[in-house]
Order: C-alpha cells, then sequence, then structure tokens
C-alpha cells in the first residue's frame, strides 16, 4: 500500500503565482459595460449607434491600475456629459467587480452624434 503525501502547507496568495489579464479581456468587459450604460438612451429609437471601440492601457505589473478608451455613438438630442459620466461609471464599476483591478482612468470619446430619423 503507497504512502500518503504530506498536504502542503497552504502558502500566502502571493507566493502560489500571479494571475495576469490579457488587456482584451479589460477590452471586452468595457464593452459590454458602456452598451449596458447607454441601453436606455438608445431605447424607443430607429437610430442606433455603432458598438463601442475601447482600447485599454494595461498594467505595466500586475495590480497596477488600467487607463480604458471608450469610442461611442450617442443618440441626438441627449444630456451628453451625462451619457458619457454613465459609461465612464459603468466601465469603472464593472472592470473593478468583475477583474479586482482599479481603474485609473476611463476617457469617454463621443465619436459620432445619431439624430432620431423619422418613422
Amino acid at each position: 500500500m503507497a504512502a500518503l503525501a504530506p498536504v502542503p502547507a497552504h502558502r500566502e496568495p502571493g507566493a502560489r503565482g500571479r494571475l495576469r489579464m490579457a488587456d482584451r479581456v479589460y477590452a471586452r468587459i468595457a464593452a459590454r459595460a458602456a452598451r449596458d450604460a447607454l441601453a436606455d438612451a438608445w431605447r424607443d429609437r430607429t437610430a442606433r449607434g455603432g458598438p463601442p471601440k475601447v482600447s485599454v492601457t494595461g498594467p505595466a505589473t500586475p495590480g497596477a491600475p488600467v487607463t480604458v478608451r471608450v469610442s461611442v455613438d450617442l443618440p441626438f438630442p441627449a444630456d451628453l456629459a451625462a451619457l458619457a459620466r454613465a459609461v465612464r461609471d459603468r466601465v469603472t464599476r464593472d472592470t473593478r467587480a468583475l477583474t479586482g483591478t482599479r481603474v485609473a482612468e476611463v476617457v469617454v470619446v463621443i465619436e459620432h452624434l445619431l439624430p432620431e430619423t423619422s418613422r
């Protein structure tokens, strides 16, 4: 009968290894968060904006904050500042909640304003 191997002692999380996420993971989370933040603004409109375009400057070292740039189309007329703030807040919150990574900055760029077309 084989002898049982001793159970290794639990080590501190940092001693067990590291987790590094690719920038595309952050970009995908940010794009989804931007779409979710703008969903109500686009509801009941015939014109639709394109999908958000996201670029991420990832952490240089594990645990460092990320910077996210989100380019969006917005409906017009609308409170553009409030919509941009909603995108920024949602991207920050979702990224932190899903990855545990702090977001240093979210830059929201309004690419196009799409007026309501007649039905």
